[in-house]
């Protein structure tokens, strides 16, 4: 049908080291459950992949419109050019990592309202969008061209006019690919597609304290300690959703995107204390407040004036201390991984659409549900 959405999905960008390799690879993975899904469907007109990876492009079967991308990728311009060229009514963008949750059946209910809707734009997250799906499509030529498709949807709002609707908050809208971490929660999770956990179960991901944290959640004698730039939303679902007792220490929220980040100015109360014990005390110290600890540990890392590489960052989050090149971050995840308490590290997902999927994982895991 005229009306039937056309999905976009743009996959690429994460190669190089293997660490990083690893969370690109994942990526990819997805992506084929995401294609999967969206033919099963039914729901879309067209299916268009735009990826930097003949690998990835090769396992496409004729029913999906490939189109390749190069080292001068810019998101916005391939975007405008993607939809211009396949004359694109009702663009469903996802990015590839994004939304790894989402089955068949919410796709085409998506897929349906964005065929009834008109000068809308539906998103996951107004602030760091992984998935918009809008109409017209030309509303694309009205708005900034973007590196990234973090701020899509507030363009098509404040730029072309278009009304946006966010998805309600759970983990399947919230939760994305960007660490290793994310993967092995990805991987303990029941939703896990098919290709993306015959992936990760090939890989060396040790979910061992991840694990041990799902089932403290469940357990009304337990207490965990989450650190980072948690927010709000989340905070009250893990209230709300565990058993156990949970204390919180929320800091640092949108460091990124006001530039805090890079002009040097984060500071956190965890950084602050850990700057006066040191990192093995930090830890010790860890113990006394919860029975496992769960660390956006770019906050720290912020505070303290470090800019690790991605593969540092990774192999930090894998705590493999003997891997990491920078000398303060290789201190601090020797500490986390002699820690007497399990320590889960990540980005920002850890403490938010990630969180919100452990809980998810662990109720499925214990198989019972108590009253929280």
């Amino acid at each position: 049908m005229a009306t039937d959405p056309q999905l976009l999905i743009f996959v690429g960008g994460l190669t190089g080291e293997p660490v990083v390799e690893m969370v690109g690879a994942a990526q990819r993975a997805v992506a084929l459950d995401t294609v999967a899904r969206a033919t099963q469907s039914g729901a879309f007109a067209q299916i268009v992949l735009v990826t930097d990876s003949p690998e990835l492009a090769g396992q496409m079967d004729g029913h999906v419109t490939v189109e390749m991308s190069g080292p001068a990728f810019v998101f916005g311009r391939r975007l405008r050019d993607v939809i211009e060229r396949h004359n694109v009514r009702r663009p469903f963008y996802m990015g590839g990592g994004g939304l790894p949750l989402l089955s068949s059946e919410e796709l085409a209910r998506l897929a349906k309202r964005l065929s009834r809707a008109s000068g809308t734009a539906i998103t996951n997250n107004l602030f760091s969008s992984d998935l918009v799906a809008f109409t017209p499509g030309r509303a694309i030529t009205r708005i900034t061209v973007e590196p990234h498709d973090n701020a899509l949807s507030l363009r098509l709002r404040d730029e072309a006019g278009l009304r946006v609707i966010p998805l309600p908050r759970n983990a399947t809208t919230q939760f994305d690919l960007d660490t290793p971490t994310d993967l092995a929660i990805l991987k303990v999770h029941p939703a896990c597609g098919p290709r993306a956990r015959a992936y990760l179960n090939g890989l060396d991901l040790d979910t061992t304290s991840l694990t041990r944290i799902m089932t403290l959640m469940t357990d009304t004698s337990r207490q965990l300690l989450v650190a980072g730039r948690m927010p709000s939303y989340v905070w009250s679902y893990i209230e709300q959703e565990t058993a156990c007792r949970v204390r919180v220490l929320s800091e640092e929220r949108g460091m990124r995107a006001d530039g805090r980040e890079d002009r040097g100015e984060v500071r956190s109360l965890v950084g602050l204390y850990y700057q006066q014990v040191g990192p093995r005390q930090f830890f010790r110290d860890l113990s006394q407040l919860g029975d496992a600890a769960i660390i956006d540990s770019r906050v720290l890392f912020g505070h303290l004036g470090l800019h690790p590489s991605p593969r540092d960052r990774f192999n930090s989050d894998l705590l493999r201390p003997d891997q990491i090149e920078d000398a303060a971050v290789r201190t601090f995840t020797e500490a986390a991984l002699t820690a007497p308490i399990p320590i889960v590290l990540g980005g920002h997902s850890v403490v938010s659409g990630g969180l919100w999927a452990l809980v998810e994982a662990a109720w499925a895991a214990a198989g019972t549900r108590e009253d929280a």
